[in-house]
């Protein structure tokens, strides 16, 4: 899970949609605005452009029209993961706010094998953080049958990006990736390691875990 400043204020439109009856949360530059914010990226698995977007609240609204109407709780979520979560994990690390620290509390462990699961380990001790920790792992490994296919054709797209960052990461190091060459390759693994990239957050573990990689791609993480 990565950082995402969220932009304001607040559209102005869901203050008037919150005093009628039957008001719409999705107004105005609302989801434009959250899909800037969240840089078209789920925020629970952080697969990029998805096909099904759903407008997520963070806390559940259950009618509370504070809520359903709160910028502040307006995320950008695919469906399978907003329709993981619903009420079943209520107190999570906040994406949005600073203090919460998302990217140090959560380390990032898929091996780019087939059939592998994804593994989450808590870097801090709290509720949250392993609330959070449980809805990843749930999200990426399945629990009905019909989420255990949605997972694994969420991993098989996370293994196809790992491969992907992976190889970047070998023909830099080769002896004969030289010069423009090498600067392509140097701007692709930019590139995967940015914030608006794919499962962000299991390439900057890869690189995390290899002092070799971490003095020299480090310096590439944005918004940590």
């Amino acid at each position: 899970m990565l950082y995402f400043e969220k932009s304001h204020p607040s559209p102005e439109c869901l203050n008037t949609e919150q005093l009628k009856v039957s008001g719409d949360y999705k107004c105005g530059c609302v989801l434009e605005r959250l899909k800037s914010d969240f840089k078209n990226k789920c925020y629970i698995c952080e697969d990029s452009h998805p096909h099904t977007i759903n407008i997520e609240h963070f806390r559940p609204h259950k009618g509370d029209k504070k809520l359903m109407f709160s910028w502040d709780n307006l995320f950008w979520s695919c469906a399978h993961c907003n329709n993981t979560k619903l009420d079943n994990f209520t107190d999570i690390l906040n994406c949005t706010n600073a203090d919460d620290h998302v990217e140090g509390r959560l380390k990032y462990i898929f091996k780019p094998f087939p059939f592998e699961k994804v593994k989450i380990e808590t870097l801090h001790d709290s509720r949250a953080t392993e609330s959070t920790r449980d809805l990843i792992e749930t999200v990426f490994n399945g629990t009905t049958k019909l989420k255990t296919i949605e997972s694994a054709n969420l991993r098989d797209s996370l293994l196809k990006d790992i491969r992907e960052f992976q190889n970047y990461l070998v023909e830099y190091f080769e002896e004969t990736s030289v010069g423009e060459e090498k600067d392509f390759v140097l701007r692709k693994i930019k590139s995967h390691l940015n914030s608006a990239s794919k499962f962000t957050s299991f390439k900057r573990w890869i690189v995390r875990e290899n002092d070799i990689l971490l003095s020299k791609f480090g310096n590439l993480f944005d918004n940590t």
